[in-house]
């Protein structure tokens, strides 16, 4: 009789995302003491918090039943073209960026390109990126972006706070011609700090002292292009600031903000190849003037020099600088959007100054085309000049109008009860021009589109029409053909070092597997073509996949309520303060403003709370790392009337899962405070143990750590928070959803295109897969420091002698006995084909590791035997064989030029470049040696080298 055959359909999946098999599971627990992995994981957790996981242990979806469910989940959305513009466009994705950029791990699986030497292709995409906003907004200096064009307008409006010289204003104008969702977000940032945000009519301002800045949109939300030249002028005669709104594509035709005066220019790259994806992600700009460079927030990528004198591309200056000025940075923003702002550069790349412009004409022509024929079937088009939009007096007609369009697969702009507005874009047709005249018609005979094509002028402002050139630089007027575009990408991603290489071990960062059939759904037309405004009807595939996603994070953290609105961690956390804000007000406890945070905490911590409007008191932690409960009791008690919150991060940024956490969650508790528990380590608690059961009142989710969205070399990120049940009517709301006030982001969903991701991961895990997924992170994380712990002291434990999901390797004994430090340990690693572990984070002059539980205990292996490796050449210093200066520690990363040149070196070239034989067979070879950071900032370059240094390089 033969075996059974199981009939069912497997689901590969859980084996398929964890790294180690059953036997290397076995062989890892024999070396660290344990029978089973139970024991292990029973042995890390604390007895306080055991059994407060509410994750059900169900079994996962196999990955073609997950795709199948998902794509019938999409089917329900409705692909509607949508008019509504307000800052969002149809596009195209070209196909060689879809498919070589977006689609292709070696870009969305990299890391913050924080280790230069092994990211210089996403930095020279970035830099592009940077290149292409001073060109286009005409000001000289541009970050490598933000998270949404709502969010560059509440930065840029405490940017003009700090740095206005009108100091006795507390004011902000907003014109009422910016987007409405911007509005709303400049209201939410504003409040707690106490700014008054006035809304009006720019053309109508009498005195301009009123106001420390102001935010202006060109060309206007409802389609008007203004003349702002005498208005900047009055703003600046009495020391204010000014900050345009502007559309990209708008200012290849319009002269640029930097041209008539503004301080600052925001906005959306969004229309240059990145799908709606029903509001995000998107990549926002921020550029200014020079002066303002050092206040300037978000990433700036830099030009600096090798150590052999080469051009080499760094981040400069602003690089988290939340860790050095914690409550006192200018911004909490730790994530950019740098995968869509690469998406958008390589489109100016692919397109070349003459194809944006000719896109904006086409664009342009076929709104005057329209607008002329509206006027000929009798509606009023509201705009003399305009760019792309229009707002047409519609009257009575406008419910029937609606109507009428949506049952024509039309979305137009819902003004108000007599007024109607459209937005044209790359995507339209003269068909599409010749459909939306229909639904107007009301029985005329529609208008001669061929006869208006050859008689339509243009209705540009003459004299705001663009005269200075664009992207002139050759990276934006070589690469048209896909085959240059296609080797372009391909040169720049064999400079980096991503995910798809090797393992990224950085601690705190969780560089996990980002499965390719999570990835499948990001790109489908039913997800990535929905506008964020779109009638709910439209978009009930989006709500069933938000509604079950937030009840999938609520199973795995314990908690009530989940909002997936914010689209970084830093807004989740941001998002999470503002909740508990509002809950003490609610009680009639608007006193209570004070936040206490650990010393270990991560720099965004204090930068949030000082953003939400408290006062931080920071507390000591004790000589293991853990929090100081005392002194937390101590400052709790002292500050009983006025506490708002404790902000934590749990396991502790230390890697240890602490005892005393329930005491901590009790002490702040009964003095009248709520507890804030970060959730950048969650990935050691989902089916263990639950922060909303063991005394977390919200917590932010970094989804593109434990839920496997991608980093993206530094964003796409989505920073979701979940509640107690008596937060829940706190959580932020938004224009298009029930609650109307408090919106985080531009849309109300945040980056909702990449949700598919989280979803499909947690749907083939199960609880099962998550459980194990923790418990496997956990292993990981202690087979490497028992392996090294011979090597490299292991700075923190926790009870019987074992980490969390990562671990902290403390070098400064080394530096002092060799004069080696963790950045000469940081840049061999580059040697070996690894990403370093996180730099001198908590702790300075340490590393910290987090293999996650997607590594297979051969790459583990291969990581530990680097470090041996490595720890050898340290003793070889040590012992006086090889001055610190001759090591090849101190001279690493080492290029393919400078193995090709003259050796200069005690070692040998093999040593240098091959020090382990298993590197001959896949060497990673970085593009440039050690970058010099001083020589940049003291040298600060942030766009593309000239033409001159272009041809002589």
């Amino acid at each position: 009789m033969t075996d059974a055959i199981d009939l069912s359909t497997a689901n590969e999946f859980i084996a398929r995302h964890i790294g180690p098999r059953d036997a290397d599971v076995a062989s890892m627990l024999e070396l660290l003491g344990y029978a089973s992995l139970e024991a292990m994981i029973d042995s890390v957790i604390p007895e306080s918090i055991k059994g407060s996981s509410v994750l059900q242990m169900t079994a996962g979806l196999s990955e073609a039943d997950a795709l199948a469910k998902i794509k019938a989940i999409a089917a329900k959305n409705q692909q509607f073209t949508s008019y509504i513009g307000q800052g969002y466009h149809g596009t195209h994705t070209p196909a060689p960026i879809l498919r070589n950029l977006l689609e292709n791990p070696a870009w969305y699986t990299a890391y913050t390109p924080y280790q230069p030497e092994i990211s210089q292709g996403r930095l020279e995409a970035l830099l592009n990126f940077q290149t292409l906003i001073i060109d286009l907004t005409g000001l000289p200096i541009a970050n490598a972006s933000l998270l949404d064009e709502a969010t560059a307008a509440a930065e840029a409006m405490t940017f003009c706070k700090r740095l206005s010289k009108n100091k006795a204003s507390n004011a902000f104008f907003a014109s009422q011609h910016c987007h409405p969702q911007t509005l709303d977000v400049l209201r939410t940032r504003a409040e707690p700090l106490g700014i008054e945000v006035v809304v009006g009519d720019e053309r109508s301002i009498d005195d301009a002292s009123a106001y420390f800045g102001a935010l202006l949109q060109y060309p206007a939300s409802n389609g008007d292009i203004f003349d702002y030249r005498e208005l900047v002028e009055r703003f600046h005669a009495v020391g204010a600031l000014v900050a345009v709104a502007a559309d990209l594509l708008a200012l290849t035709l319009l002269t640029p903000p930097g041209e008539f005066g503004a301080d600052v220019a925001i906005g959306s790259a969004q229309r240059f190849g990145v799908p709606l994806g029903f509001g995000g992600p998107h990549a926002a700009y921020f550029a200014t003037r020079e002066a303002f460079k050092r206040d300037m927030p978000g990433r700036l990528v830099g030009v600096s020099v090798d150590r052999f004198g080469k051009p080499a591309l760094r981040l400069a200056m602003q690089t988290r600088e939340q860790h050095i000025r914690r409550e006192k940075a200018t911004s909490n923003i730790c994530t950019a959007q740098v995968l869509l702002a690469n998406i958008a550069s390589m489109y100016a790349v692919y397109h070349g100054p003459q194809g944006l412009t000719r896109i904006a004409k086409r664009v342009h022509q076929l709104t005057a085309i329209l607008a002329q024929g509206l006027s000929q079937l009798g509606y009023g088009v509201e705009q003399a000049n305009f760019f792309d939009t229009l707002s047409i007096a519609s009257g009575a007609q406008t419910a029937a109008l609606h109507a009428k369009a949506r049952a024509a697969g039309i979305n137009l702009r819902e003004i108000d009860a007599e007024r109607l507005g459209l937005s044209l874009d790359e995507t339209t047709t003269p068909a599409a021009v010749s459909a939306l005249w229909a639904v107007f018609a009301d029985g005329q005979s529609l208008p001669d589109f061929d006869a208006l094509a050859a008689s339509v002028a243009a209705r540009l402002p003459q004299g705001l029409l663009r005269q200075s050139a664009i992207l002139a630089h050759p990276v934006f007027n070589r690469y048209h053909s896909e085959t240059e575009l296609m080797r372009y990408l391909r040169k720049l991603a064999d400079k980096d070092l991503a995910l798809d290489r090797s393992m990224i071990p950085l601690g705190s960062c969780t560089m996990k597997l980002n499965a390719t059939s999570e990835m499948i759904p990001v790109t489908w037309a039913e997800f990535g073509n929905l506008h964020p405004f779109a009638p709910s009807e439209q978009s009930q595939g989006y709500r069933q996949l938000t509604d079950e996603l937030e009840a999938m994070l609520c199973a795995a953290t314990g908690y009530d309520g989940v909002s997936l609105q914010p689209n970084a961690g830093s807004q989740g956390e941001y998002a999470g303060l503002l909740a508990i804000r509002a809950y003490h007000r609610s009680r009639g406890e608007e006193q209570r403003d004070i936040c206490l945070i650990p010393q270990s905490a991560h720099g965004t911590n204090p930068a949030t709370a000082s953003m939400a409007g408290m006062r931080v008191v920071v507390t000591a932690c004790d000589s293991l790392g853990n929090v100081d409960i005392e002194d937390l009791r101590a400052k709790a008690v002292e500050h009983k009337e006025r506490l708002a919150a404790l902000m934590i991060t749990y396991p502790s940024t230390h890697g240890v899962f602490e005892e005393g956490i329930r005491e901590i969650c009790q002490i702040v508790h009964d003095n009248g405070g709520q507890v804030y528990i970060d959730g950048a380590n969650m990935n050691a608690m989902v089916g263990l143990c639950a922060p909303g059961q063991f005394g977390g009142d919200v917590s932010h989710l970094n989804l593109h750590k434990t839920f496997c969205i991608p980093h993206g070399g530094g964003g796409p990120g989505v920073g979701p928070i979940g509640v107690k049940a008596h937060l829940i009517p706190f959580l932020p709301g938004h224009d298009k959803m029930a609650r109307k006030e408090g919106a985080v982001s531009a849309a109300p969903y945040g980056s909702a295109s990449i949700l598919p991701i989280t979803w499909m991961y947690i749907s083939m895990m199960g609880g099962e897969g998550l459980k194990r997924a923790s418990q496997l992170a956990i292993l990981n994380a202690n087979y490497i420091a028992r392996r090294l712990e011979e090597h490299y002291p292991v700075l923190y434990t926790g009870s019987n002698s074992l980490v969390a999901h990562e671990c902290i390797l403390d070098l400064r004994p080394l530096k002092e006995t060799s004069g080696i430090s963790v950045d000469d340990v940081a840049k061999r690693l580059i040697d070996f084909g690894f990403h370093a572990p996180t730099m001198s984070f908590p702790v300075a002059g340490t590393l910290m590791i987090e293999p996650t539980e997607s590594e297979s205990k051969e790459e583990l292996d291969r990581f530990c035997d680097a470090m041996i490796a490595i720890r050898e050449e340290i003793r070889a210093v040590e012992r006086g064989e090889v001055p610190a200066d001759g090591s090849p520690l101190k001279n690493a990363p080492h290029t393919a030029a400078e193995l090709a040149g003259e050796w200069n070196h005690g070692y040998s070239r093999e040593q240098a470049v091959y020090p382990l034989a298993s590197l001959v067979e896949a060497k990673y070879w970085p593009p440039v040696g050690r970058v010099d950071n001083v020589f940049g900032d003291r040298n600060l370059v942030c766009a593309c080298p000239s033409i001159e240094a272009y041809q002589e390089a």
